[in-house]
This record gives structure tokens, C-alpha cells and sequence, in this order.
């Protein structure tokens, strides 16, 4: 016997509205996610002012829903969710089975594993291959963000700054691992663009003008803060020739991207380079009204190679969004470098090499640390782009449900970073036709995308207000076949109606 929570009467009206609504509004895309938000946001708002037009015969108004079900702008990763309520039926395994087993069909070849558990108690309600080792794709970034809370911390923020050169005239734009730069003036409300180079440009002129110097500067740049090869031989060439990814340093605009408008396509070969070259160009511009000039060269020049006692003089600094902001941006546009150089800072913090070993040692230890195991964990990226990686479902279904239910309050940053189906990130345009209608709003979960890989893990709230975690992982899938990606999603929403008693 289903036993009714507080939260049913909402949780029914929200996806009655979602069932008819999604379909339609997926006709004219432009509107959904305001649509979308409105039913959200106003069933609530028009259950609490009905009574006023009812009578005194008119129910109670429903209770405001549970923090889970919340809108994705009301989660706080800063004041925290609150505890998960125990008092929820926990589904039966047999249920929850029979629900979800039917749905994973892999269409045209290859093969779903997939693992269910309850986020409180970690039992496990569904199980097919959880434990065997399969390539993750992007959900590979989810244990790249737990790595980054917990070794950097939610509130880090990475330093872009300008130095003293070795010699006079000489000026030193130093890489910090803010590779979100933005080209004009620094905007506090961006992650992408949170610190921009006219800004530093500008504040670095005014520090010469203080100092007295004036005659020809001359812009180096020191990328030193990464070690190791720069391209992942294990990368495919062809991923980056399409610009999936590119040579990772410790700076970069736009996450190395030429237009932060434009997310396909060739990528800076050099983006520290790139970096410097636009710098030089901003503080030409501001210099030239203090008589500095200069010079069209830009020259690469590790400070640590260089000679002379001492700390050289800061003139300016510019500083990232905090790394909390940079993981949910991360997870929503699954940015391939972005991961990467999250991944290479965890390993500094932690006093490794920024590279490529330093990233995939740096996530297994923080994994190793947080309580998850690693065993049968293999890392060859910390992007999810290579396919060699190797990870279970069952260790995705383990990491969303320390984010999401675990004690490490760092971890709860994570939680906006989830897209959510219908309405954000890389489930924008997925759960709008009839058989994944009713999951729309309400499933969080982090995609994967390769040629013969699809992945998805994230949470869910099920009918009886229970909290659920959910991995499903497809491999050797057939090419471009779109049942396959919807088999995911009618998956998860198969998770967000069961009541399964």
C-alpha cells in the first residue's frame, strides 16, 4: 500500500502539467524554458491563492514542495538542501526493476548496464552490470568534479596577473588556471568572463604610470603552472580537428574557444599564446595615452627559469569565478577543457604536477578519500573524451549519491551543476515527446556523449517523495540510432513516476 507524503499533491499537478505541456511547447522551442518555468514556479504560487476563490469548503493549501523538486535557480548550494526524509517508502527492488528493466533496450546493436539505489540508505534497486567496467563518456566529468570541490574548495578562485619582467621594459602575463578569460572588461555576474583582459590591462598600465616607466614594453607570457604534453595522445586526432578539445594550458579565453558564442569548431592551438597576443593588444590601447608603447612580439618565458633573487613585482591581478561556478559550468555544457584544467588544479592543490597523470592520480585519490572505491577505475583522461577510460555504473550511481546525500558539504556545489531534463544544459532539448514527458523538470543528471557511448547519472525524486541515484551506461551502441538516447531518458523518467510498492 502506497502511503501518501505531503509532497504528492504537488509532485501529481507538476507532472500532469509537464505531460501536456512539453510536447506542445518542444513546437516552438524558443519558449520552453520559460513555459516550463512558469508551470513550475506559478502551480505552487495558484494553490496557496485558490482558497481566497474556493469558499471554506476549498482543501488546504499543498505545502511548498520539497527542496529536491525545487525550480534549478532556488538550489543554494551556499545554504545547503535540507536532510533527506527518511519517513518515504523506499521502493521495492522488484519494482523499480520491473519498471526500468523493459526500457533499456539498446536499438540496432551493443549493449545498457545500469545500476538503481536509494540515496539514503545506498540499497540497491536495480542492477544490471553495475559493477562492469565500461567507457563513461562525459559522466567521466562528475568524479573530475568531485576532485575539484574537494581539493580546491567551492569558494577557490584562480589569479590571472601581470609581473615584472626579468629585465626593464619587460612586463610578464603569468597563467593561473583561469582559462575563462574574457577579452574586454571583467563582469562579477559572468563565470565566462568573470575576469577580462582590458580590465587587467588597464589596472597593469596604471601601476607602470606609478612606477614611472614609460618607453617600449615588451608582453611574455609564463604557462609554466602545466607540465607534460599539452594534447592527450589519447585523444582522438579527429575529436581535435572538430575541436572537441584542445593543447590544455594554464590560461585561455572563452575555455579556448575564439567566440565564447560559438562552441564548435577549431579551437587555439596555443591558447596561452592566444591570451597574451589579445593582452598586448588591450594594453596598447591603454597605454597609449601614458606614452608606454608595445612591441607586436609576444615571447613565451617560464618565470621559474629565470634568473635573479626574489619574488618578481606584482602590477595586477585578475581574478576567475570561484571553482564552485566553474563545476557547474562544467557539468551543464560538459566543457571538455574546462574538465581538463579542473582536473590539472585539483593535482597543484594537492602538490602534484599540473598534468595530464597529475589530473587522473589527483581524481582517484580525492575519489579514494570521499569514501568511494576506485577499484576497476580507469583513467586515462579526466574529460571523458578518451575511450579508454574505464568506470562503472555503480561507481557513477556511488559518486551523485555522496554529492547528493553524503556528509562533505563541498560536494553539495555539485547539485546546480546537474542538467536538468527539458530545461538546461545538455537536456535542453531532451524529454518532449509523450514516453519522457513526465521526467521533464524532474530529472538532474549528467549526460555522455561518444560515437558509440551513451551515458547518463544523476537524481530523482519518485512519486513517494523518495530520492533515488541512477547510472545507465551504453556501450558499443549503433552510431547515430536517436532510440538509444531516449531509452535513457524513458529510464529515468520511469524512476520519477514510480511510487514501485
Amino acid at each position: 500500500m502506497t502511503k501518501p507524503t505531503a509532497a504528492e499533491p504537488w509532485l501529481d499537478r507538476v507532472r500532469h502539467s509537464l505531460r501536456g505541456a512539453v510536447p506542445a511547447l518542444k513546437r516552438s522551442w524558443p519558449s520552453v524554458v520559460p513555459a516550463v518555468l512558469l508551470v513550475v514556479l506559478i502551480v505552487p504560487g495558484a494553490l496557496l491563492v485558490a482558497p481566497g476563490f474556493l469558499g471554506p469548503e476549498a482543501p488546504a493549501p499543498a505545502p511548498p514542495a520539497p527542496e529536491w523538486q525545487q525550480p534549478p535557480a532556488t538550489l543554494s548550494p551556499a545554504r545547503g538542501l535540507a536532510p533527506l526524509d527518511d519517513s518515504a517508502d523506499v521502493p521495492l527492488a522488484s519494482s523499480v526493476t520491473a519498471q526500468v528493466e523493459p526500457l533499456l533496450k539498446a536499438d540496432g546493436g551493443g549493449s545498457f548496464t545500469g545500476l538503481v539505489q536509494d540515496a539514503l540508505t545506498g540499497q540497491v534497486l536495480f542492477d544490471r552490470g553495475g559493477s562492469e567496467s565500461r567507457v563513461p563518456a562525459s559522466n567521466l566529468k562528475l568524479l573530475t568534479a568531485v576532485a575539484a570541490l574537494r581539493s580546491l574548495g567551492p569558494e577557490r578562485r584562480f589569479t590571472t596577473s601581470v609581473v615584472q619582467g626579468p629585465e626593464a621594459g619587460q612586463v610578464v602575463l603569468v597563467g593561473g588556471g583561469d582559462v575563462l578569460l574574457g577579452a574586454g572588461e571583467s563582469n562579477g555576474d559572468l563565470v565566462m568572463g568573470h575576469a577580462g583582459l582590458a580590465t587587467l590591462a588597464a589596472r597593469t598600465v596604471e601601476a607602470l604610470k606609478a612606477a614611472g616607466t614609460n618607453g617600449e614594453l615588451r608582453v611574455l607570457v609564463d604557462d609554466s603552472l602545466f607540465t607534460g604534453p599539452a594534447l592527450n595522445p589519447a585523444w582522438e586526432s579527429g575529436d581535435v580537428a572538430a575541436g572537441e578539445v584542445a593543447p590544455v594550458y594554464p590560461l585561455a579565453m572563452n575555455s579556448a574557444r575564439y567566440d565564447p558564442a560559438v562552441t564548435t569548431g577549431p579551437r587555439p592551438q596555443d591558447s596561452a599564446m592566444t591570451v597574451a597576443e589579445e593582452f598586448a593588444a588591450r594594453l596598447r590601447t591603454a597605454g597609449a595615452a601614458a606614452g608606454l608603447a608595445v612591441a607586436a612580439a609576444v615571447e613565451h618565458s617560464p618565470l621559474a627559469v629565470q634568473s635573479g633573487g626574489g619574488e618578481p613585482a606584482v602590477l595586477a591581478e585578475a581574478e576567475s569565478a570561484t571553482v564552485a561556478e566553474q563545476v557547474d559550468l562544467m557539468l551543464q555544457a560538459s566543457d571538455n577543457y574546462l574538465a581538463e584544467v579542473l582536473g590539472r588544479m585539483a593535482s597543484v592543490a594537492a602538490g602534484g604536477p599540473g598534468s595530464n597523470d597529475g589530473a587522473t592520480t589527483a581524481v582517484r585519490a580525492q575519489l579514494a578519500d570521499a569514501g568511494i572505491s576506485v577499484e576497476g577505475i580507469k583513467l586515462v583522461d579526466v574529460c571523458g573524451l578518451a575511450m579508454g577510460n574505464q568506470v562503472s555504473a555503480r561507481h557513477f550511481s556511488e559518486v551523485v549519491r555522496t554529492i547528493a546525500a553524503g556528509a562533505d558539504s563541498r560536494l553539495r556545489a555539485a547539485l546546480n551543476g546537474f542538467p536538468v531534463a527539458g530545461l538546461t544544459g545538455t537536456l535542453d532539448t531532451r524529454y518532449g515527446e509523450d514516453s519522457t514527458a513526465r521526467g521533464a523538470g524532474l530529472v538532474r543528471a549528467k549526460t555522455g556523449t561518444l560515437n558509440t557511448v551513451l551515458a547518463l547519472s544523476g537524481y530523482v525524486v519518485d512519486a513517494d517523495g523518495r530520492l533515488l541515484v541512477f547510472s545507465f551506461i551504453g556501450n558499443g551502441l549503433t552510431p547515430g540510432a536517436a532510440g538509444n538516447k531516449v531509452a535513457l531518458d524513458r529510464a529515468a523518467t520511469a524512476l520519477a513516476a514510480c511510487g514501485c510498492r
